[in-house]
């Protein structure tokens, strides 16, 4: 093993202390720095560089004034180290790109892990991007993970998804690609989404069996791309039960980035209803958040939960069981969506490694309804 250029008691053997005049803005064929670039400006051997600017264990027993001088080298010739150049020369990072819009939204936890348990068992990285929902540090991110040379993605939208188009860049790059929570018009992405309408009927019909006519509904902002299969599945059971619907017992959430901000918008919505006298038992929520500020407002009206008005939300997440009360909602398999989605984008990167045709695949994941103290019959 090679030891350092002037470690004391031995002579340095000539390949590693022969200086050599360094040759003016010479490079690689290739164009790009390499190692020996540096060490031919340094005066140092390749493999005395190479610790050096890998920063490798035997770095430690290299003199600083060596290191100074083959670092101010590499930086005057303006060389970067390539971190997955073993890996690209054969053609493969063993990477996913994970890019997650919000991840303060509960939502993502569980669908995270579900992604991260499939990579992990097919032996892949993924690298994990929070956009925190700015369209320009998506496109940024975006751009950097097609230059560490990802080989999938999986995306996970929410609410501002809607404003931003990236079928350019991953339709032209063929970067295998699933995005949860939302199915897109295109034949080159696949998605996993819950089947909203499904969930909705459950919910609604819930509601029903326990005898409830008079239910308000506080339905999702008008371009999220699941409201309007939520209020099909609605509309659908309230025709074939001779149900009619109260249009001012019916309430929309606003456009937000904001995933939290749906429990405020629950509370301020619940009070207007409140406000509007329309007597009603039950009360339908878009999602658990909504339900939650729904709770809050109808408590602080002095309204009992379940006693004097039964809610429902939609997704399940973490804090719904331990609410007061346990909150009754349609589960979304989360951690079953992001199994599916990692699962869709690691059967592309086979398939085009086998030189198969690679499908797209939209999957449509039933929920679940879980019953819990938030609801009861009417009395």
């Amino acid at each position: 093993m090679e030891s350092s250029d002037s470690k004391p008691g031995r002579n340095p053997s000539p390949a590693k202390s022969r200086r050599r005049p360094a040759p003016s803005g010479k490079r690689s064929q290739s164009g790009a720095v390499t190692i020996r670039d540096v060490a031919e400006v340094s005066g140092f051997s390749s493999a005395t560089v190479s610790i050096v600017l890998n920063n490798a264990p035997l770095a430690r027993y290299i003199p600083d004034t060596t290191k100074e001088k083959i670092q101010r080298s590499a930086q005057q010739l303006g060389y970067r180290p390539n971190l997955f150049a073993r890996s690209l020369r054969g053609r493969r990072s063993h990477t996913v790109g994970v890019m997650v819009f919000d991840m303060t939204d509960p939502y993502c936890t569980l669908v995270l892990r579900g992604i991260e348990n499939t990579l992990f068992q097919s032996s892949y990285l993924p690298i994990l991007t929070d956009v925190h929902n700015e369209r320009s540090r998506f496109e940024r991110y975006l751009e950097m993970l097609l230059d560490r040379r990802i080989e999938g993605l999986v995306v996970l939208a929410n609410w501002l998804f809607v404003d931003i188009n990236v079928l350019a860049d991953l339709e032209k790059n063929n970067i295998p690609t699933a995005i949860v929570g939302r199915e897109l018009k295109t034949d080159n992405i696949s998605s996993v989404i819950v089947d909203n309408n499904l969930g909705a009927r459950a919910a609604f019909e819930h509601l029903y069996s326990l005898g409830h006519r008079k239910i308000a509904f506080i339905r999702g902002p008008s371009q999220l791309s699941d409201t309007e299969p939520r209020w099909r599945g609605v509309k659908a059971l309230a025709r074939e039960r001779n149900l009619e619907l109260d249009a001012r017992l019916i309430v929309d959430l606003p456009e937000s980035g904001d995933p939290f901000s749906s429990f405020e918008d629950g509370y301020k919505l619940t009070e207007e209803l409140l406000c509007r006298r329309r007597p009603f038992t039950a009360l339908m929520a878009f999602d658990d958040m909504t339900a939650f500020g729904a709770i809050r407002a109808l408590a602080k009206a002095g309204i009992r939960v379940p006693d004097q008005c039964s809610v429902v939300g939609f997704d399940d997440v973490a804090p719904a069981a331990i609410y007061s009360p346990a909150l009754t909602t349609v589960r979304q398999p989360m951690e079953i969506m992001g199994t599916a989605a990692a699962t869709i984008v690691l059967e592309a990167i086979n398939a085009g490694l086998e030189k198969k045709q690679i499908r797209t695949i939209h999957r449509r994941i039933v929920p679940e309804l879980i019953v819990r103290d938030s609801t009861r019959s009417v009395k």
